[in-house]
């Protein structure tokens, strides 16, 4: 399972090549002593990947970076709104009206900025379990009260919009942590649920472009109508720029879209956004397709290596790969194992960090994200299979 498992079209992207990010400031390697207690661990953790973005980016930040002249921008302009619009047209043959484009500096910040608009403190918030630690921290920082139904569970979720406070479904599409990419009669009985109950759909698709082989992302647009619901992502998941602080939504009803960039310019701040986040957009969407494609190959070999590696370990598990991302989430419950003292050999002896599933709300579970050199996805599948064997 060794070396870059890409075409030859796209051998000119190296991601064997490991990029030391010790003492960059990052959250993965730099921080990990904040959830972990100790430094110096070998961390599959935060969903970020170890590779250089595309240098089709790089050339074009560079570039923008030599003008020298960094003043108030905009993203009202043709440029980053004809360069989505192309992406979501040569991607997944769906035409988007950019008159329904907002702006925000990130996902997240635009997920706060809506619930902020569509509920009241008290209403209930529906996401699917296990849930994305975000979603969590942003519906329960506001107030709202967070409301699980399993993943694949349609009469949970039905029983839950149904009750007269639900004002919003979070949609996480494909779904993190579990890889699930809906289908498309999934997405519309969901669509069909939301607006027979009336409620809000607020669909974050960042991970979208991640889609592997066999596998087909729909955006929100394809079943949605012209009333109440949001699709928020961006770029920077698949290119990994999320340090450039930017994103973009769509949103189906143009009042609300009108109070959502009055909320953003005004209260908020923020009518001028970062202008390399707009210059990397513009640059990955108009030109970053094929290293898109080579990394997602690329992961795909790693996950493959991972699941091959556990199923020799612990057929019992009969683990695989998920249907999108880099995120390898495994579950343990078959094996029995403490989640306590997995944690324990896992960072006292074999010196990684993993995440818990539990920090998802799933205990017996693990997160490993594998958007990694080779040789760093062997080191640490084979440190989980040691400590898996330690603690049976």
């Amino acid at each position: 399972m060794r070396g870059t498992a890409v075409t030859d079209t796209h051998a000119r992207y190296d991601f064997d090549t490991v990029v030391d990010r010790r003492g960059t400031w990052c959250v993965q390697w730099d921080g990990v002593a904040d959830r972990f207690g100790v430094d110096g661990l070998l961390p599959f953790t935060i969903s970020d990947m170890d590779f250089r973005t595309a240098p089709e980016v790089l050339d074009a930040l560079r570039a923008r970076v030599e003008h020298g002249v960094f003043g108030y921008t905009t993203w009202q302009q043709d440029d980053f709104r004809s360069a989505i619009a192309h992406w979501y047209a040569t991607r997944y043959g769906t035409e988007i009206d950019t008159g329904r484009l907002v702006y925000g500096p990130s996902v997240l910040s635009q997920l706060s900025q809506l619930l902020r608009m569509w509920t009241r403190e008290g209403d209930g918030v529906v996401v699917h379990t296990p849930v994305y630690d975000g979603f969590r921290k942003a519906v329960t920082g506001l107030g709202r009260e967070l409301r699980g139904v399993p993943v694949g569970d349609e009469e949970a979720l039905e029983r839950e919009l149904a009750r007269p406070d639900a004002k919003v479904l979070v949609l996480c599409s494909p779904h993190n942590p579990t890889g699930r990419v809906w289908t498309a009669d999934e997405l519309a009985r969901t669509a069909g649920l939301a607006r027979l109950h009336g409620v809000a759909v607020i669909s974050d698709e960042i991970h979208a472009d991640f889609v592997h082989e066999g596998s087909t992302h729909v955006p929100w647009t394809r079943v949605a109508d012209d009333g109440r619901w949001a699709l928020i992502t961006s770029a920077s998941k698949s290119f990994n720029f999320p340090a450039l602080n930017g994103s973009y939504g769509i949103l189906g009803d143009a009042d609300d879209r009108t109070e959502y960039l009055r909320r953003m310019e005004t209260a908020e701040g923020l009518a001028s956004p970062a202008v390399l986040s707009l210059t990397a957009h513009i640059a990955a969407y108009r030109e970053g397709g094929p290293w898109l494609d080579a990394v997602r190959s690329y992961t795909a070999g790693n996950l493959a290596f991972a699941a091959e590696r556990l199923r020799a370990a612990f057929p019992e598990l009969d683990w695989r790969p998920p249907q999108a991302g880099y995120l390898a989430w495994i579950d343990l419950r078959p094996l029995g194992v403490d989640d306590e003292a997995l944690q324990r050999v896992l960072v006292e002896r074999e010196k990684v960090a993993v995440m818990r599933g539990s920090v998802y709300g799933a205990d017996g579970f693990v997160r490993m994200n594998l958007g990694c050199p080779r040789s760093k996805a062997e080191a640490g599948v084979a440190a989980l299979v040691r400590a898996l064997e330690a603690v049976r």
